[in-house]
């Protein structure tokens, strides 16, 4: 399967808050939870709660789907 960003997912990937991008980029880079978390200077808890905000920002259910679109865009 295939994902490419739409113009529709590409419009809201500006709602996303710049700490759920920077979340993002961190989890797209290949850091685990932990990883961001400590970057970040956050818990694995925000990071988690992070991730499921921008999954319902941009109506996608999966990582790997979210992985596809954040590389598509250049995040």
């Amino acid at each position: 399967m295939s994902f490419t960003a739409t113009p529709h997912t590409e419009a809201l990937v500006p709602s996303l808050a710049p700490r759920e991008r920077e979340t993002l980029r961190h989890i797209t880079a290949g850091c685990t939870y932990l990883q961001t978390a400590r970057h970040m200077g956050l818990s694995q808890h925000t990071v988690d709660a992070y991730l499921r905000r921008i999954r319902a920002k941009l109506g996608i259910n999966s990582m790997a789907e979210l992985t596809r679109l954040a590389v598509s865009l250049g995040l």
